[in-house]
């Protein structure tokens, strides 16, 4: 047997695993939490459509929410998107930008029909927030189940959310006052779940310990 057989001989099985070091966390411009600025700029205005359904201000006003929804709160979904999608999380990412396109689409919609930009005679102006109600109540339905392996708060804001637009879709198809404010409530109490969710975020940003979440509904 020659030297090279004899090395061969002793040669350890390279079919073994060999370990691989976990990649190395973002750093520079990838480097944080996208949350730390998507959940308060989800949270700010829900709080402002949610005082305007709960009528903080006079029917008339409307609009008063649409300074915040759009220069606040979908620019900043929009930001915490491309952030999200940046460092890697999907889910992150598909969450606020489905929020995103809801709060631009909601302040297109509005709007619109104050403006009469849509061509929307007024005899449809009902059937038309009908629709866009309908749509997007299809859409946070899908997100929420869709997104079950999440922390249990997660799923209880999503369902939330889900309550508060068949509120709003009833009392709009019924022109109802009362129940439009209490989808106006609705929207105030995910807001507060947004907010005590963030409060685990900047907990974990700042050196703490992140909030109790709960469990999810499904596992594995």
């Amino acid at each position: 047997m020659t030297a090279l057989d004899a090395t061969a001989d002793h040669t350890p099985d390279l079919d073994l695993p060999v370990p691989v070091a976990p990649p190395a966390p973002p750093v520079g411009l990838l480097a944080g939490d996208p949350a730390a600025l998507g959940l308060p700029s989800f949270i700010v205005g829900s709080v402002a459509l949610g005082l305007v359904l709960v009528g903080q201000v006079p029917a008339t006003a409307a609009g008063a929410s649409l300074p915040i929804i759009l220069a606040a709160t979908s620019i900043g979904l929009l930001v915490a998107t491309i952030w999200s999608a940046a460092v890697g999380q999907s889910a992150v990412a598909s969450i606020f930008g489905i929020f995103a396109g809801f709060w631009l689409s909601y302040a297109v919609l509005l709007l619109g029909l104050t403006h009469n930009w849509l061509g929307i005679d007024a005899s449809a102006v009902k059937s038309t927030q009908e629709l866009f109600l309908t749509a997007w109540l299809v859409v946070i339905v899908m997100l929420t189940l869709a997104t079950l392996r999440l922390p249990a708060a997660f799923t209880a804001l999503f369902a939330l959310i889900d309550l508060a637009l068949v509120l709003v879709l009833i009392g709009t198809a019924q022109t109802s006052t009362g129940t439009l404010k209490a989808g106006g409530y609705v929207v105030l109490l995910f807001a507060a779940l947004g907010i005590y969710i963030y409060f685990g975020t900047a907990a974990q940003a700042t050196g703490g310990k992140a909030v109790r979440l709960g469990q999810p509904v499904l596992r594995g």
